[in-house]
């Protein structure tokens, strides 16, 4: 599902503004694999007309006021380097700063290799975000979509007060054909997936995409997020 489309799905019309749009990844490293990492970056903006793997704004939904992050897995994997980090922590920061909820809809496959140890560090710069956002007593909202694994799970995804799955999304760290080949044993039939997850209490509900918008509605009521000026 495009950002686009995520966003139509979740919000009131036209009240999605964008933030940090204009921050962009840039070849650090000078990585190169089979063809440099500026190269995928320039390949991955014309294939998917984005220039990250995130977009973050604020929103309004039955007007109540949040933040709202989307991964987009077409760019990239959505996979977390630098900017990625940089963006979903600048969100979390203004959710902490105008006192209302945050939320983020993941898909990844994890960090993004072609930055090192660069991208490993957003895990704990997100998290320590999320840490100062419970500090301030605010809500952080999760919707976990396919897939959703790697770096991303470690961290800003498994830490929300409430956490949503689509129904079959895969989710976890390792995938698990590298589980299985590295523990040599027989997984579970429907491991990883969003309802093996529930099973385990890992996710607090699997709810269908078509329900997603209703149920976002009624958790951003239930933790009083500020309505407009307009409808306050």
């Amino acid at each position: 599902m495009s950002v686009e489309a995520r966003i139509k799905q979740l919000t009131d019309a036209d009240s999605f503004r964008q933030i940090d749009a204009n921050l962009r990844s840039v070849d650090m490293l000078k990585f190169i694999d089979s063809k440099s990492y500026a190269d995928r970056l320039r390949e991955n903006a014309i294939k998917t007309g984005l220039n990250e793997a995130v977009q973050c704004g604020h929103a309004t939904l039955e007007n109540r006021r949040f933040m709202l992050g989307i991964m987009d897995f077409s760019y990239m994997g959505a996979s977390m380097g630098s900017v990625v980090g940089e963006k979903i922590t600048r969100m979390i920061e203004t959710a902490t700063a105008e006192k209302v909820p945050a939320v983020m809809v993941t898909a990844s496959g994890g960090a993004r290799m072609q930055e090192g140890i660069l991208s490993l560090m957003q895990m704990a710069k997100t998290a320590g975000a999320l840490e100062r956002h419970a500090e301030a007593e605010l809500p952080y909202i999760v919707i976990m979509t396919h897939p959703t694994y790697g770096g991303v799970t470690a961290s800003f995804a498994t830490l929300g007060d409430v956490i949503l799955a689509e129904p079959g999304a895969m989710i976890g760290f390792a995938g698990p054909r590298v589980i299985q080949e590295t523990t040599n044993s027989k997984l579970p039939e429907n491991f990883q997936t969003a309802e093996f997850l529930l099973e385990k209490g890992l996710i607090d509900r699997v709810v269908d995409r078509k329900m997603l918008r209703k149920e976002l509605s009624l958790l951003l009521t239930f933790f009083q997020a500020p309505l407009t000026e307009t409808e306050s």
